[in-house]
């Protein structure tokens, strides 16, 4: 027992021992009665520190700690953790281990990262569980694994930038359909009005022509009546006044016989009939709809070859029938469909060419650059090339002042004058494109060829000053 002298607590404490009141309090928290503290000794020996309660608490973890030890002889021992020592708040410990700080298992701060299990760890749990695993610091793991992630990243933000470009070119191409749309009603109705006042011109004109012919032979027939009216009464004169010489005494009626009589033999001219009186209905409804279509001959137009404006490049801008097609350095706001020419400033023809024999005149003008000619469907539209039959591609065209065709050896070709009309004709059976001088005839240049699929009319102007216009033809109407 310790030598200092026990001291009074203030109040008498009920001993635990054997519950007298006036108990002593020792050194080590406890109190005893006197009596009580005096068996202790004797119990313990006078060496020894502390009560009865403390040698019975130091026992007991004695044979816990030997119990334990023969348990878990051999096996893996977990220190304990600075909560459980009373190092760390208790709740200050759960709340790291909540938000992912703390190991759950042995509450140290998770300082580490395994790389082969991918997942933080704290120094214990390398001594344990992650010995031969490759582990680093949460800083340099962190920035590993964001390094690979940007990498990763990388090939998604190339996607998401083609996916975003597509929508945007879906929404122009929309917005370009809408332009489109609008386009085309207002073209359409402006030809159908054209149409319209022609045939309410036409209408107006054989009504009018009718009205013309009912009056003229209306007119013929009241003057006619009127002669007849006129004969009709003096002849009922003449009757009628022979009628009252007849009526008259012997002496009267024989007066006058002379005169009367010479009234009686005026000569009579019958009426003549007159032809043609009627109104000429088969001049005027025969064949009606026929004649008028046919006069339709002066007013429509047609091409044989019609521009595809969803084939132009950007820099060509086509004349709302679609028959000319003009350079302009200002490029128009237009969809990249997969129809569109790049890097050639050209148009294709709205139908392909198949079977037969197909031609058409150009007017070139003054145009200083342009190429004409045939050209497959299947041609590479978004590249640049050396165009030629190699390529699906014949042409022939003006460049620097001088006329070449677009062959392996394009050499230029030497022409008697320039041509300012000129014909492309393209004979798909015997594979023969030929290209001629419109005013005359003249040959300027003939590709032969064998062909498998239809060929489009290919058209190309880079002239800032001078159009090219597909010529029309001379529409005909005629039966069989």
């Amino acid at each position: 027992m310790s030598s200092e002298q026990p001291s009074l607590p203030s109040g008498d404490p009920v001993c635990p021992g054997c519950q007298a009141e006036g108990s002593l309090l020792l050194p080590c928290g406890h109190s005893l009665c006197q009596s009580c503290l005096e068996l202790c000794q004797l119990e313990l020996g006078q060496d020894q520190q502390g009560c009865t309660e403390c040698y019975g608490r130091e026992l007991l973890d004695g044979v816990l700690k030997g119990l334990f030890d023969s348990l878990f002889q051999d096996q893996t021992r977990r220190v304990a953790t600075g909560a459980e020592l009373g190092l760390v708040d208790s709740a200050e410990g759960t709340d790291q281990a909540k938000d992912g700080r703390m190991c759950a298992r042995h509450g140290e701060r998770l300082t580490l990262f395994c790389e082969e299990d991918e997942e933080l760890i704290c120094g214990q749990c390398q001594e344990e569980e992650h010995e031969d695993h490759t582990c680093s610091s949460t800083e340099e793991a962190a920035e590993e694994c964001k390094r690979e992630l940007r990498s990763a990243l990388r090939p998604l933000q190339e996607k998401l930038d083609i996916l975003s470009t597509a929508k945007q070119n879906c929404q122009d191409t929309a917005e370009h359909i809408r332009r489109q749309t609008q386009h085309a009603v207002r073209l359409i109705k402006a030809d159908f009005e054209k149409l319209q006042q022609f045939l309410r011109d036409e209408e107006a004109s054989i009504l009018n022509a009718v009205k013309e012919e009912e009056e003229q032979k209306s007119r013929k027939m009241k003057e006619k009546m009127e002669r007849l009216t006129d004969e009709i009464t003096a002849l009922a004169d003449t009757i009628n006044s022979t009628e009252e010489a007849m009526s008259s005494e012997d002496t009267e009626f024989l007066k006058g016989y002379k005169k009367t009589s010479e009234r009686v033999e005026i000569s009579l001219q019958y009426p003549e009939e007159t032809p043609g009186a009627l109104i000429d209905l088969a001049k005027h409804l025969g064949c009606l709809k026929f004649r008028v279509w046919e006069k339709m001959q002066n007013v429509v137009r047609y091409t044989p070859v019609i521009l595809d404006p969803n084939t132009a490049d950007v820099s060509l801008s086509l004349s709302d029938d679609l028959s000319t097609l003009r350079y302009t350095e200002e490029e128009q706001q237009l969809p990249d469909n997969p129809e569109r020419f790049c890097y050639y400033d050209c148009v294709l023809g709205s139908e392909g060419l198949g079977s037969g024999r197909h031609s058409w005149e150009v007017d070139v003008g003054e145009s200083s650059e342009w190429a004409l000619g045939v050209v497959k469907e299947n041609v590479i539209r978004k590249e640049w090339f050396p165009p030629s039959p190699e390529r699906g591609m014949w042409t022939l065209c003006l460049y620097g002042g001088e006329y070449r065709p677009k062959n392996a050896t394009g050499a230029p070709l030497t022409l008697k004058k320039k041509p300012h009309k000129v014909r492309v004709q393209l004979d798909w059976d015997v594979g023969r494109v030929m290209f001629s001088d419109a005013s005359d005839n003249t040959l300027l240049y003939k590709f032969k060829d064998k062909f498998s699929e239809k060929l489009f009319p290919y058209f190309s102007n880079t002239c800032k000053r001078h159009p090219l216009r597909i010529l029309a033809e001379k529409v005909s109407v005629y039966t069989e």
